[in-house]
């Protein structure tokens, strides 16, 4: 199979297995809106810190390393799958003792024993990532999606069945745990790869080397990334914090279904012509452009119609998440194309790079989280708007000159499918407005004309204008 058809097909499963995956998800998370309060859902975002670190403290940057190996063999995987489940068991202790101290901080005592609980997430995990890591080197996502949707529909309905029966924040905890342990079995079963008792000191070096570099910066990004659910949980409401949660996961939604898929796909892809530049810029570039194509129009219409979005999902009392969720979005717009680039210096093995991105990159944000708390969660919301442009601005930076394709040209590209983005957003808030709420439309009413019009009006007009990221669509799904 050649290498773009192979990148299609991939694509395909990959595409099948993000929105069947958030589809399940997203369902359930507006039932279990539904039923639970904002405050429940508000401790779960407690603990979001200590579950990113802990995921990127066990895998280490050894399953990227793993990927990014030509011909990687069971001494490489045994040796990973070691590493990675004794991590897990360190950092799941070093949390069971320290929950009453993240209790105290949060000034949630119930947080102790759903710390420790919540958190045997990472053993579980542990024992099938190097599994995982083998399917995503062969591109082998359908089998992904067939273990993934089993194990997420029986996990959310336990949890919305824990959730009716007021079982409150414990029904996220099991729900989190069914799911995770489903899938580990299945993968076990289905992958057909066991680890040997094999620890190979050199290829532990090897893929520590690569690989620790890359934890560092996860592991700093991870705590910038949610140093905001730190701070709000601190300095505000456990209710606010779940705000804050939700808007976050809708926001989300597109980008991972869309962006998500792409980005496990192309890290391969990307990797198996690393020494080609020409090639990865013209990859690079295709890819970039369909990914905004569709997540812009996407974020820009549900931030225009958000409150109705919020009263049809999840109802009247998650409307405080609207304006969280609408200042989250343009950020959102940007946040593909940071993967794509930081992409590019992890294919070029330069993780050195990468982690030296990070810190330029951190330092801004400390900075600037000390001068936006004073303004409240507003002036946090808005200062992510401020890092997100920053960021893109360093990381394109230095990928770009990698591959000769720089921010100047990547925006190029890009803002015309922006600004053709927004052009047809404020022409549906004008219709909204003037003509929809005057005519006292229900809002699933409001929601379903408007999400309409604005998608025919947005593709038509990329039709008419002719641009190129509709016939490399068209050429991409439709060519023999």
């Amino acid at each position: 199979m050649s290498l773009s058809r192979k990148a299609l097909s991939g694509f395909v499963w990959t595409f099948a297995q993000q929105f069947g995956t958030q589809f399940i998800n997203f369902v359930a998370s507006i039932i279990l809106a539904r039923v639970l309060l904002p405050e429940e859902f508000g401790l779960i975002g407690m603990l979001a810190i200590f579950m990113s670190v802990g995921n990127v403290l066990i895998n280490g940057g050894l399953t990227i390393s793993l990927i990014r190996t030509e011909k990687p063999d069971q001494r490489d995987y045994s040796t990973v799958f070691f590493i990675n489940l004794t991590g897990s068991c360190i950092v799941y202790l070093i949390i069971f003792f320290t929950a009453p101290l993240i209790a105290d901080f949060f000034r949630q005592p119930t947080l102790i024993a759903v710390a420790r609980v919540y958190t045997l997430g990472f053993i579980i995990g542990a024992f099938s990532s190097v599994q995982l890591t083998h399917l995503t080197k062969k591109m082998d996502f359908k089998t992904e999606l067939m273990v993934q949707l089993p194990s997420l529909i029986f996990g959310a309905l336990l949890g919305i069945y824990l959730a009716w029966m007021g079982w409150g924040v414990w029904s996220l905890v099991w729900m989190y745990l069914c799911q995770a342990l489903l899938l580990s079995i299945q993968l076990w079963f289905t992958t057909g790869w066991r680890p040997d008792f094999i620890f190979d000191k050199q290829r532990f070096i090897k893929h520590f080397n690569f690989g620790y570099k890359l934890m560092l910066s996860g592991l700093i990004d991870t705590i910038y990334n949610n140093a905001y659910h730190i701070i709000i949980g601190r300095s505000f409401s456990a209710a606010q914090l779940g705000y804050y949660t939700r808007a976050m996961g809708m926001r989300q939604l597109p980008v991972q279904n869309l962006a998500g898929a792409l980005n496990k796909v192309i890290f391969p892809v990307f990797s198996s012509i690393q020494n080609d530049n020409e090639r990865l810029k013209v990859a690079y570039k295709k890819i970039m452009q369909q990914v905004v194509f569709w997540v812009a129009p996407t974020l820009v219409i549900l931030g225009i119609l958000a409150e109705p979005v919020f009263l049809v999902l999840f109802t009247d009392k998650w409307l405080p998440a609207v304006p969280y969720f609408q200042i989250l979005c343009i950020p959102g717009i940007l946040y593909p194309l940071h993967a794509y680039n930081l992409n590019i210096l992890n294919v070029k093995g330069r993780s050195d790079l990468f982690f030296r991105l990070e810190i330029i990159k951190k330092v801004f944000i400390t900075i600037g989280i000390f001068f936006a708390i004073p303004f409240g969660i507003y002036g946090l919301l808005y200062f992510q708007v401020i890092s997100s442009l920053f960021s893109y601005f360093v990381n394109s930076w230095y990928s770009g000159r990698m591959i000769g394709y720089g921010m100047k040209d990547q925006l190029r590209d890009i803002l015309p499918i922006i600004l053709l983005s927004l052009i047809t957003g404020i022409f549906i808030w004008f219709i909204d407005a003037q003509l929809l709420l005057r005519l006292d439309l229900n809002d699933f009413a409001r929601l379903s004309i408007g999400i309409t019009v604005y998608f025919a009006v947005y593709v038509s007009a990329g039709v008419f204008l002719k641009l190129s990221t509709i016939d490399d669509f068209k050429q991409m799904v439709f060519k023999k």
